[in-house]
């Protein structure tokens, strides 16, 4: 349990095998009565490119084991994930490999980059702003200025 920006948190790290993290994931949530809309899950995402981040509610596991625990033992697909991209080998056959293998150097920079942006919208997330957090997470670069309007 955590105090970050005034909110009470509740940080879990499975010491089970990821294809077992639901159970838990299950076992807190019923113990603290916390709803899976309020529980946040960071995951790693094939279908994403390394650098990339994306935040969504709900869904499917789209494949993904530890997803696939957690929606069985929650019972409900209702909660958030931050789905960090670790691009996809391009082979189906490589995939179970790619996953458990450390990333490439090159690529290690991009998520970890990937990761330090999305920190930037944790108060967002704490405050109940989830589409102004979606918002941050999914916007990496800075907007461009307006032009001046002419007078």
């Amino acid at each position: 349990r955590a105090t970050v920006h005034g909110q009470h948190i509740w940080l879990l790290e499975p010491q089970t095998f990821m294809n077992l993290s639901g159970k838990s994931v299950a076992a807190l949530a019923r113990f603290f009565k916390i709803a899976p809309e309020e529980i946040l899950v960071a995951h790693d995402e094939l279908d994403i490119a390394p650098g990339q981040a994306k935040l969504k509610r709900g869904g499917s596991h789209a494949g993904h084991n530890g997803l696939r625990d957690i929606h069985a033992q929650l019972g409900s697909p209702d909660y958030w994930r931050l789905r960090i991209g670790i691009g996809h080998p391009g082979i189906k056959a490589e995939v179970a490999n790619w996953v458990l293998k450390k990333p490439a150097p090159d690529q290690r920079v991009l998520i970890e980059d990937s990761i330090t942006h999305s920190l930037k919208a944790w108060p967002a997330m704490l405050a109940g702003e989830m589409d102004k957090a979606t918002l941050l997470v999914h916007t990496t670069k800075p907007p461009r200025p307006k032009p001046p309007r002419p007078e």
